[in-house]
């Protein structure tokens, strides 16, 4: 009953517009820290500590200053470069994140199938990895910021593991709560903890101020030519002080490019690069405090607090993933890559606060999968990285296709914007693979397996259609033959919703077959989801006469509107009709798959994917239709 397409962006629709009061700005400046900033901000846990904990890089000062150098160049390159000034650009209608950047490239190429195939290959198996980080970040980040109870006293180490758990099934059990009404506290929190790590790296930088010269990216240079083996070895220890660097383009629809730019400036760099710079000023006085450098920044009366404030700050950062692992299934769902899943409002005045309960905990159990496989944040960061740098390499790619294709830029030009970054993020890639096997492959077979599930679902779904169409007979036809001796017409309005237009839904097969009736007046409706995040209202619906009281309705929709069929169609009102809730009722077909041996796909795929179809969400929920107002006639249909 949904299907994929896509259609020219309309100027009028789906463009977010940021307020020009300074209120506003300062809002959503303060909103961004809290929720874009969350995961990049809490790194500065864990990310010094695995580059000298590895035991890689011998303990000089001059290491010291290489290191931090690259620490800085690494934030400034990715983050600021890259993301803040290039691909902040590229914004889908307004929206960001990677299924927008999908989208949007794919549009570039609309004319060239091939690569458009291509393109959504490699950007959808991004998203699937999307999935494989979301069970890392909020491991590492909650497990690492409850470790500094260690340093409170060695006695606690037995405790780590059982609190993280603790606090991790609390933060996914609130979900189905919504997080409305704590949600206005994230930004402030998060920025008592930017401008609580810049103090602590202050308090430090004071004793060794030349540590500032570090900053000299000749510092970094000197560093990489020296010992190339040693950088090539220990990038993947480096990018964990960019995690969270793909929220920034992610939640682009949420805030608007100023905030985001704006917060990132003024608070989220500065205050990182203190931090860092304070526990290298801290190495130089204390090698020993290498092993958490971090919390041995603090004086003892402050770690209680410190861990407190830690883990108020990553159970933050892993909310906000958590509501971005909802948002994109939802759009990933809307796209046609995966099957109809419950999705539960939490906010009746924000239609982006929605939860999720079998992504919410199917989450949860991974990470718990995660915790007590892995035990320590410095094990799952040999975990960590390869899902980040491969999500930041297809970015990079899928970058160059749209400034290319979409914006016309010269050949040249796109190349050499995009180029460098691609050396770059190969390289972060390429070290981050030396960790496969110590862990790196968890996130990996994670989104290897949702990847199967979404080939499978998109593939099982094309099969479906196929066979719907080879069997259905020709609309316009049907009703023809039907009005030459016309079955009794009975009060009120029929919607049959059909997957494919112009051809005769089952459900009117089966209705005139066994209630031998036929409404008074007939919609035959097909809901197609568009490779843009919105469609305007003046474009939801495209209306076509058949004649004898029936037409052929298209309601259209993107990837992040909600669909609801029946406020859709009340608008066709303005064509002329009228739709009277009361005497409306919803024909569905309910296609029961049987897997056939030699057809389309394996047999294991399509008996995954008649199980899929089988338990997928009703359409009349999906829909928002009401439900003393459904009727569900079934049918098996062979693939």
């Amino acid at each position: 009953m949904a299907s994929t397409s896509v259609i020219p962006p309309d100027p009028r629709s789906g463009h977010f517009f940021v307020s020009s009061t300074k209120s506003s700005l300062v809002a959503l400046t303060l909103g961004a820290i809290g929720v874009v900033y969350g995961d990049i901000g809490t790194s500065v846990l864990y990310a010094m500590k695995e580059v000298f904990g590895s035991g890689h890089v011998p303990f000089t000062p001059e290491n010291v200053y290489g290191i931090l150098s690259i620490f800085f160049w690494t934030l400034t390159t990715i983050v600021s470069v890259k993301y803040v000034v290039l691909v902040l650009r590229a914004d889908n209608h307004g929206e960001g994140g990677l299924v927008a950047m999908l989208a949007l490239a794919s549009q570039s190429v609309k004319d060239r199938p091939r690569t458009r195939k291509v393109l959504l290959l490699v950007g959808i198996f991004g998203t699937c990895l999307f999935y494989g980080d979301g069970v890392i970040t909020p491991a590492i980040s909650v497990l690492s910021a409850v470790e500094g109870l260690e340093i409170i006293s060695p006695n606690f180490k037995k405790a780590v593991i059982p609190l993280t758990l603790v606090i991790l099934f609390l933060l996914f059990w609130v979900q189905k709560r919504g997080t409305a009404g704590i949600g206005k506290f994230f930004g402030p929190i998060t920025l008592v903890w930017f401008l609580t790590i810049a103090v602590l790296g202050v308090s430090h930088i004071v004793e060794r101020p030349e540590i500032l010269l570090a900053i000299s990216p000749h510092y970094a240079l000197g560093f990489m030519w020296n010992e190339p083996g040693i950088t090539f070895i220990i990038l993947g220890a480096v990018v964990l002080c960019v995690t969270g660097g793909e929220a920034l383009y992610a939640d682009l629809g949420h805030f608007g490019k100023k905030p985001i730019r704006l917060a990132w400036f003024s608070v989220v760099m500065p205050c990182l690069t203190l931090n860092y710079f304070g526990q290298g000023a801290l190495l130089l006085s204390n090698p020993e405090a290498v092993k958490n450098p971090f919390y041995m920044m603090a004086p003892d009366w402050a770690l209680v607090p410190l861990v407190g404030l830690a883990t108020m700050a990553t159970v933050i950062a892993s909310q906000a993933l958590i509501s971005g692992a909802f948002s994109v299934t939802k759009q990933v769902i809307q796209l046609g890559y995966l099957p109809r899943l419950q999705v539960q409002h939490t906010s009746e005045t924000d239609t982006g606060q929605i939860y999720m309960p079998f992504v919410n905990w199917g989450l949860f159990v991974a990470i718990v999968l995660a915790v007590v496989m892995f035990k320590s944040s410095s094990n799952l960061a040999a975990a960590y990285g390869i899902a980040v740098c491969t999500d930041m390499l297809i970015t990079t790619v899928l970058t160059f296709y749209v400034i290319r294709y979409a914006w016309k830029l010269p050949l040249a030009l796109c190349i050499g914007a995009t180029g460098f970054f691609f050396v770059v993020d190969l390289a972060f890639w390429a070290s981050n693979m030396l960790k496969l096997l110590d862990g790196g492959w968890f996130p990996l077979f994670i989104g290897a397996v949702v990847f199967t599930l979404m080939l499978t679902w998109h593939d099982g779904r094309r099969l479906l259609n196929d066979s719907l169409r080879s069997d259905a007979l020709r609309l316009p036809d049907f009703l023809e033959a039907v009005f030459i001796s016309p079955p009794t017409r009975v009060e009120g309005t029929a919607v049959f919703l059909t997957a494919e237009t112009g051809t005769v839904p089952n459900a009117l097969l089966h209705n005139l077959k066994h209630n031998k009736v036929l409404h008074e007046r007939n919609l035959f409706v097909t809901v197609r989801s568009h490779e843009v995040p919105r469609v305007d209202v003046a474009q939801r619906l495209d209306v076509t006469p058949l004649g004898h009281e029936c037409w052929q309705v298209i309601v259209n929709y993107g990837f992040k509107d909600n669909p609801d069929l029946p406020t859709a169609l009340a608008s066709i009102e303005g064509e002329g009709y009228k739709l009277d809730p009361m005497t409306t009722s919803y024909f569905l077909s309910r296609d029961i798959v049987i897997p056939t041996i030699g057809g389309g796909m394996a047999t294991w795929r399509e008996k995954l994917f008649a199980s899929m179809h089988h338990n997928a969400s009703g359409a009349a929920a999906f829909l928002n239709l009401p439900t003393n107002g459904v009727v569900e006639l079934g049918s098996k249909i062979e693939i």
